[in-house]
């Protein structure tokens, strides 16, 4: 399967984006992080529409915990959904968060490259939000000179291939190898 067979998504809807911020946002709310005590919560929105939430998992092995990303992946793929178009991820703090290394991967295995990654600050409020989806996107130039560390209350969105350049996906297992 290539996650990269899609020339490019079609836009999610105003809708759809204030569906999957709320839901990240609610899932947050259920994280469990008596170490860390920072709350994540993320929620994807799958091909055909579902909205799947998830949320920081810790432990006393820190080994042990998972991150609200792939809890999320962990959600969908247990039920059956491996087709993704949007991801939302938000925290306790005034800057957007932007997924770790290992979600990155996991993500990538699931994910088309052009899929957007919208990282929303703790102040935003969804219901107040324009749902001007272009407006509120960042090209990669803008990010480049932008640093994720601005306070504010605008979602960032980047794209999986931004947050993960040159990525190792599944359909390079299928590259042709050469005999030594």
């Amino acid at each position: 399967m290539s996650t990269t067979s899609k020339p490019t998504l079609p836009p999610i809807t105003p809708d759809q984006r204030r569906k999957l911020i709320e839901c990240a946002i609610e899932s947050k709310g259920q994280a469990y992080a008596p170490y860390s005590k920072f709350r994540v919560g993320a929620a994807l929105l799958s091909d055909d529409g579902k909205v799947i939430g998830g949320c920081n998992v810790e432990n006393a092995s820190y080994g042990g915990a998972i991150c609200a990303e792939r809890t999320a992946i962990v959600k969908a793929v247990s039920d059956g959904t491996t087709k993704f178009i949007a991801l939302a991820v938000t925290s306790d703090v005034a800057t957007p968060l932007s997924p770790c290394g290992i979600c990155r991967q996991v993500l990538r295995e699931f994910c088309p490259l052009d899929m957007p990654i919208l990282l929303v600050p703790v102040g935003h409020d969804p219901s107040k939000s324009t749902g001007d989806v272009s407006s509120q996107s960042n090209t990669k130039a803008t990010l480049d000179s932008t640093p994720l560390a601005a306070e504010g209350t605008e979602v960032k969105e980047v794209t999986l291939g931004m947050l993960l350049p040159m990525s190792f996906g599944p359909e390079d297992l299928e590259r042709p190898r050469h005999p030594n």
